[in-house]
Parts: structure tokens; sequence; C-alpha cells
């Protein structure tokens, strides 16, 4: 056994799974690659699939829809033609406070009110009933013979049976009801046009109501606003009289309480003892003022020298007087230079001298009199006033009390006038507002007699029902194909039973997909007998899409190929892939796992050998087999195979034994890849067994058989087991014009068949 590994070591060809941990006796065995718990390595792209289901059954959606759109076209044609006019009215914002009659009409519209709210409730007010029946009243709508009163389709029953009958619905009763449903009233988007659309089978009536409509609108509006002023002014004109008899009454009060207290009314400023108080208030403060600068300059006076007083410096009088003494005393030293004291002259001038100096003095004295005596007289006119002012107080303080009733008086009386001209002025506002005819509302396109019918709309019917028809076709395509659907196109499995979809092979029949070779023959060996092929193209894709299934760079080491149901082509998955990892210099074990119906060796044509069964069921370890004991080989190289061998009943027990996962330890390490054909698990558990002691479980649908349940019942238990599913590959797909019109070239029609395997006997060697 070590001389085996030794070789298979030497020779380069070690198994990529060496590092995992394996121990022999044990069917514990390290998964490579990707784990069950681990995000799926492919996610289907909805919306794409949806459209392959949708063009799968484009021809039963197209049917529904024109059956749709038929039955819609064919229930529009027994109803009576409806005609629909419209007229447009742009309602503006209204004044509510013109001539601020707000303040004294309390039904004023409130400021904070929004324009959309006052829109919407214009077009609630043109729906409302009583506008209909003005309108329904105007145009005779009661006298039309649809509207007469009926006794109804019982009325014989009710008389046999002498039951009562209804009450009759008047005409006009019969008429707002009947225009009210065929009245609709919208706004145009976010602005203030407000359109009335009316329907009638008669387009006359229909244009006519329309009009008749906006133009009452019009007149119940501007009547609302009339009465609402009337209403107003008449409240006012009451009010006023009100206030003019109570402005009457205060004045005649005040006017009696001051006869009566002997007031003096002088103007809005108070009484006359008030006013005398007033002035006499004044004076003694003028008095006061005075009387301290008299005071100031007598007391300067008294206490100065005469000649420092302004008044004596400031007289031209005294400056005049003073000029003359000091020339006669200029004179008198000239002369006394020369004469003698009794000289006459010296003595007239001496004598002018004395008569100078007398005069000032003189003038001086009067002008401290004068201070003094100015001085006294504004101390006695201070005395006097003062006196004055106490008197005239007292005469106030004692008028106080009645003052402060007259004053009650008269602030009642001012309040009143004050009221009867404010409401006097509103009086006349209010007048002026009745009398003005303005209306916010505007006709901008008048109502026409309608020239086509708006319903029944046929074409729009007929195109309403074929949308919806196709919107039913659609759940009806998608709700078949969940509920009974197959798995049919490449995407299915993905989208359907999630599960990375590894590969797709197409139908070696579908049309261009054909070679020299013919479409079906050796299908088994499509690998090696079509070179180059589509059909083998397809294998080396699916097997590129194995290759890299793996994590972090590791490659499935054993793979157990299955499928849910028998069919499906797992065998010929098996052989295939095989060989194309065979192509890249890979040393590859087949394994015929399925020990109940083998197919490899016939294959093959291997010969009759011992095989798996009885290497299972034998003693003796596995180290002891030689190489060709284990494996056949084939004219593939690289290529082996283990056969079934003969039949067994104990199948299961065997696949359950530790034997197989030691086989399958020793198989790591002479190959690269080892590839196991499992029978369906859906019938029998052999896959599963197998899928516990390898890398992975790779699934096979067939196209348009096996179905969505079988495939997500055979995923759900391997997912169940804790067995990584590598992926699905769909088998037997029929490409059409789609894909496959690629394979079509000469390229393909032109390649070289390869000779076939010798089935004579000795298999491939």
């Amino acid at each position: 056994m070590m001389e085996r590994q030794h070789l298979a070591l030497r020779s380069g060809e070690a198994s990529p799974l060496s590092g995992s941990e394996f121990a022999p006796g044990s069917i514990q065995i390290q998964v490579l690659g990707q784990s069950p718990s681990e995000p799926r390595m492919d996610q289907a792209d909805g919306a794409s699939s949806y459209w392959r289901v949708v063009m799968r059954r484009k021809f039963t959606i197209l049917g529904i829809a024109l059956v749709c759109a038929l039955v819609a076209f064919l229930a529009g044609l027994p109803q009576e033609p409806e005609y629909q006019a419209r007229t447009s009215l742009e309602i503006q914002g209204i004044n509510e406070n013109f001539l601020n009659i707000r303040e004294v009409d309390p039904t004023g519209g409130a400021t904070n009110d929004s324009p959309e709210a006052y829109i919407q409730t214009q077009v609630k007010l043109l729906q409302e009933d009583a506008l209909v029946e003005r309108v329904a009243a105007k145009l005779r709508l009661d006298r039309r013979p649809e509207f007469a009163a009926r006794s109804g389709r019982l009325g014989w029953l009710r008389r046999l049976l002498r039951i009562a009958p209804p009450r009759p619905i008047p005409p006009l009763e019969q008429a707002v009801e009947w225009a009210s449903d065929r009245l609709r009233v919208r706004v145009a988007g976010q602005t203030r046009v407000v359109e009335v659309l009316f329907d009638s089978p008669d387009p006359q009536l229909a244009a006519d109501f329309a009009n008749t409509l906006a133009n009452e609108f019009i007149e119940q509006t501007l009547e609302v606003r009339w009465q609402a002023a009337q209403k107003t002014s008449q409240w006012l004109t009451r009010q006023l009289d009100d206030l003019k008899s109570k402005l009457e009454r205060s004045q005649a009060q005040l006017l009696a309480y001051a006869d009566a207290a002997g007031l003096l009314i002088t103007s809005d400023k108070g009484n006359v003892a008030e006013e005398k108080l007033r002035q006499l208030q004044e004076e003694l403060s003028r008095s006061q003022a005075e009387r301290v600068a008299r005071q100031s300059r007598y007391e300067t006076a008294a206490s100065s020298p005469p000649d420092s007083l302004p008044e004596v410096l400031d007289s031209e009088a005294m400056r005049s007087l003073r000029a003359q003494l000091n020339d006669l005393r200029r004179q008198l030293s000239e002369l006394s230079v020369q004469f003698t004291p009794a000289f006459y002259k010296v003595k007239n001038v001496q004598a002018q001298i004395a008569e100078i100096e007398s005069i000032l003095k003189k003038q001086r004295a009067d002008i401290v009199d004068r201070i003094r005596n100015e001085y006294e007289s504004a101390l006695r006119r201070e005395k006097l006033v003062a006196g004055a002012f106490a008197d005239q107080a007292l005469v106030v303080s004692r008028l106080a009390a009645k003052a402060v009733e007259y004053d009650l008086l008269k602030h009642e009386a001012d309040t009143n006038r004050a009221l009867y001209e404010s409401m006097l002025q509103k009086v006349k506002e209010a007048g002026v507002a009745s009398a003005i005819r303005a209306s916010n509302i505007r006709v901008i396109h008048p109502a026409r007699p309608p020239s086509r019918p708006h319903k029944p709309n046929l074409p729009l019917n007929a195109g309403l029902g074929f949308g919806g028809g196709l919107l039913l076709g659609i759940l009806f395509a998608l709700n078949r194909e969940r509920a009974g659907g197959r798995i049919r196109l490449p995407g299915d499995a993905a989208l359907y039973v999630e599960v990375p979809e590894l590969g797709v092979i197409p139908s070696a029949g579908s049309r261009g997909i054909v070679d020299s070779a013919g479409p079906r023959s050796h299908v088994e060996l499509a690998m090696w007998e079509r070179k180059p092929s589509p059909l083998a193209e397809s294998f080396r894709a699916t097997l590129a899409s194995i290759l890299f299934a793996g994590k972090d760079g590791k490659r499935p080491g054993v793979i157990v190929i299955t499928s849910p149901r028998p069919g499906a082509g797992k065998t010929t998955m098996v052989t295939n892939l095989g060989i194309a990892l065979a192509e890249i210099n890979r040393r590859v074990l087949l394994v015929d796992g399925d020990l109940r119906k083998p197919r490899l060796g016939l294959i093959f044509g291997l010969p009759k050998r011992p095989g798996l069964g009885q290497i299972l069921r034998e003693g003796r370890p596995i180290e002891d087999y030689a190489p060709d004991e284990l494996a056949c080989t084939t004219t593939v190289p690289g290529l082996y195979v283990l056969p079934a061998g003969a039949e067994s009943e104990d199948i299961s027990s065997l696949l359950y034994s530790e034997r197989m996962a030691e086989l399958l330890w020793r198989a790591r390490l002479e190959y690269h890849t080892v590839l196991i054909d499992s029978p369906p698990m859906l019938a029998l558990p052999d896959a599963r067994i197998l899928g516990k002691v390898s890398d992975g479980v790779i699934l096979v649908f067939r196209a348009a058989r096996t179905t969505r349940e079988e495939a997500l019942a055979a995923s759900q238990r391997l997912r169940d087991d804790g067995t990584l599913v590598l992926g699905a590959i769909l088998n037997d797909w029929e490409p059409g014009d789609g894909p496959g019109a690629y394979y079509s070239s000469p390229y393909w029609t032109a390649g070289r068949r390869a000779p076939a395997p010798n089935r004579s006997g000795g298999g491939f060697r």
C-alpha cells in the first residue's frame, strides 16, 4: 500500500484532498468547498425567469387577453350612449373683509383658511342637492316623461293583495336624484379652475344643465352674500338706534348734574374752578421766582459798596457824573500847584466837586432804595398770590367729590358718542357692501352640446379588457408554473429549487446539434466520440462550473451524481464528465454506485469481474488490493472505472459499512477526482448514504420531465442530511432557435467522429 501511495505521489498525481482530515474506519469526511450553511453559489434573476415563463405561455396569455377584450367590447354594445358636457369655472379668492365688514359680521370667512380648503368647499357646494334642485326646476326636468310617477311593476299584485302602495316619489325628486348621479365636479390640478361635468343621453340637455348649474351657482353665491350684508346692515341699524338713545340719556344726565352741582364746564379741559386754580398756580410760581430774584439783588446791594453794584456801574448818568468829577479833580490838582486854596478858582472847582459828589451819593442811595422797594413789592405780590391760590385750592377741593361723579357721567357720554359714531360709519359701509353685486366666479368655457358620446367607449373598453386580460393571463401562467410546473429552461433550477445551476446539456437530437456521428449515437460517450460538438462543449462548460465550485481554490475530490427519479441521464453525466476531466490530464475514477442496475461496465465494454459490491463484502483490508483490482483501465487516457460487480441483496448495509469510507480514502490518494454514479434518491437511500462520505452531490434534472416538487424534495433531503449540494445540471434541453442556433456552424458539422470503444471483450485497455 505504501508503494502505491509513493507511486501516486511520485507521478505528480496526488489527490487535491491530501490535506484533508480523514481517518480509515470512519465515515466522517471533511467536505471541501461550500458548506450547506454558506450562501449559495448563484442566485437566479427573478425578472428574467418570469419573462421566460411569460414567453413560454405567450399564446395562452394572449388568448385570455383577447377573450377579455372581446367580452368588454360586447358588454358595451347594448349600453345607451351617454354624452358628457363640460364647463370650466374660475373661482377667485373673495375679500371677506371688504370695508372692514368682518369686524361686525361674525359669519365672515376665517383669515387662516387655505386656498385649497376654500376651493374644495366650493366644489362641495356645486354638488349640493339644493343647487341641483334649482337647476332641475329651472330646466323643468320634472316634466320629462321618464320622471313621471309610476305605480311600479308589481302594482297589479299589490292591488290584488290589497297592499297599500308605497309613497310615490315626486318627479322633481326623481330628477334631482338622477341629475346628482350624473354630475361630477373636479379641480383641474393645483389651480383655481373647477370643471363641471354632466352626463346625459341628450347632448343638448347635458350642455344646458352644465351651463345652468354654473349660472345658478354664481347667482346663489351673490344672493348669499347680499342676504348676509342685508342682515348685517339691519342688525347694525338696530344697534345704532340703541346707541343713539343711550347717548342722549347720558348727555342729559351730565348736563343736569353739572347744573345741580354748580359746575362750570369749559369745553373738554375741566370746570372753571380747576382752570382758575391752574392759573393761580402758574402766577404763584412766577411771583415766587420774581421775589427770589429781587431778594437776591436787594441782599447784594445791602452787603456790597454802592459803587460795585451793577446798577451803579451800568448807569449812563452815573458814568457821566464820575467823568465830570474826575475832570474837576484834575483841574483842582493843576490849580493847587499854581494857586493857594483861597484862590477863587480853586474854591470854585472845589464847590463843583462837592456838588457832584453830593449828586452821586444821592443817586446811589436812590438805586439802593429802588432795589429794596422792588424786593418788598415782589414779596407782597407773592403773599397775595399765595393767599389767592390757597383760597382757590380750598374751593377746588370742595368740588372734587362732585367732579368725580361728573367725570364718570362725562366718560359714559363720551363712550356712547364714540360707539355711536363708529356704528354710524359701519352702517354706511354695510349699505355700500350690500349694494355692490360683484362675483368672484367667472365662467371660462361654457358647455357646448357634445358631438360624440362619452360612453360606452368601445375602444377604451376593449383596451382595458385587453390589459386586464394580459394581467389575468400572466397571473394564470405564473400560477400554473408554480402549481404543477416542471424544470424546463436554464435558470429554473436556481429559481425554483434554489441550487446553483452548474450547466445545461442540450438534447442530442436538437436542431443544430447534429454532427457526423449522428444525433443519438453513443450519447454516454459524446465527449469521446464527438470532438468537437456542441454536446461535448456543454459538458466542458459544466465541468468548469464543477471545478470552480470549491472554496479557497480547493476542488471537490469525491462527487456523487444522482437524480430525483430514473431517466434523468445521471449515468450519461458521469461518463462524459469523467472523459472531460481526463482530457485535462487528470486521473479520474468512475465508481458505479448503482448496485441494483449497474451500467458503467456495459457502456465501457468491461468484462464481468468483481466490483464494488465484492470489495465492500470481503474482509481483506483495502490497502491490500492492487490498483488493477480496484479499477479497470479504459481507452480514454487517465480514466478508470470501478464497476458495480455482481448484484447483491444487502446493498444498503454494504454502503453503510466503514469499508466504503476507507475505499474512498484510498481513491482520494490515487486519483484527482472520483465520480460516483448513484441510484435515484427519492426512491432509494443510496445517494444520501454516499453523499455523507463525499465532498458533495450534484443533482441531474431532465428538462420538461423532472417536476419542481421532485427537485425540491431531493434538494431538501440532502440539506436536511447536512450534505453539500454542489449544484444541478439540466439535461436534454431543447434549445430550438435560441442559443442552439450558434452550433449550426460548419465548424461543428465537420467534426471528426472518434472510433467507438472496443466492446468485443476486455473492455478499454
